[in-house]
């Protein structure tokens, strides 16, 4: 049956307002926080394949270089790296002001995980995840969120995690840390909403990256997911609520911890599943 052309032109309007313009919302830039690898390469794979220019913040200059040349040539998008500690923020600041490029979003996907017992981590351990999951995402947002308000479009994405819905046994700080990701994605959401700012937090399970492929010597946690389908699951959600859950098992397992079970059980059960870790 053919479909009359007005009909087609309204369809076609309606799938546009329906999928606004990615890179018109959120580029030119987008800013990738722990970019050179794993779950921060994906993220950035998929804000190239979408049309926007690149900036990556990690560590290693070799593995940021590669990814930086890698998008490049394949997407033919501009990308920039600075390499920095965002444990150190003032650095990181420092190398950003002088850049001379708007970034409209923000991924914050660096952390810093100390395990085993809390007496017997050792205090720089515990400040080094207060810096890299706590302050340098809670002043990135900041800074950068004002040049969005300025322009009135935007989006930031915040990585939390399931972990972080109960108290973690063996992993404390790191839970007690993403945690504060969710709580202070939720209020963003609320606050910059009306600014035309989007912002999200990915509460993810086991993610399949090189480094928790190295990591777990047994068959992967349920729920796992690669690291591709987290970030394309996490940017299809922006702008469409401040918290997403990739993955049906994952959506289940965090109805259940926070609805269902007493947060007695519920730490009950994540210490059973951690108590392994060291």
């Amino acid at each position: 049956m053919e479909i009359p052309i007005v009909d087609f032109l309204l369809l076609m309007i309606g799938c546009f307002m329906k999928n606004p313009d990615f890179k018109g919302k959120y580029g030119p830039y987008a800013l990738v926080a722990g970019g050179s690898d794993g779950l921060g390469h994906a993220f950035a794979e998929a804000i190239a394949k979408r049309g926007l220019n690149l900036v990556l913040i990690a560590r290693n200059k070799e593995r940021l270089e590669a990814t930086a040349t890698k998008l490049h040539e394949a997407y033919g998008v501009d990308v920039i790296y600075l390499v920095a500690d965002l444990s150190d923020y003032e650095n990181v600041k420092s190398q950003l002001s002088e850049l001379k490029v708007s970034i409209g979003l923000l991924i914050y996907n660096a952390a810093f995980a100390p395990i085993g017992l809390f007496e017997e981590i050792d205090e720089s351990q515990l400040m080094l995840a207060a810096d890299v999951n706590v302050k340098a995402p809670m002043l990135l947002s900041k800074l950068l969120s004002e040049q969005m308000i300025t322009r009135g479009k935007g989006g930031i994405v915040l990585m939390s995690s399931l972990a972080g819905t109960q108290g973690s046994p063996r992993l404390a700080a790191y839970a007690a840390t993403k945690s504060f990701n969710a709580i202070l994605a939720e209020g963003l959401w609320s606050e910059l909403k009306p600014r035309g700012i989007d912002v999200i937090a990915c509460c993810a399970g086991a993610i399949m990256t090189p480094g928790y492929r190295n990591a777990e010597k047994a068959k992967p946690a349920p729920g796992t997911l690669s690291a591709d389908k987290v970030a394309e699951k996490t940017l299809k959600a922006l702008g469409k609520k401040p918290i997403v859950v990739p993955g049906i098992i994952n959506k289940i397992a965090r109805f259940v911890f926070m609805r269902l079970l007493s947060r007695k059980a519920a730490i009950k059960i994540m210490s059973k599943n951690t108590g392994g870790l060291s």
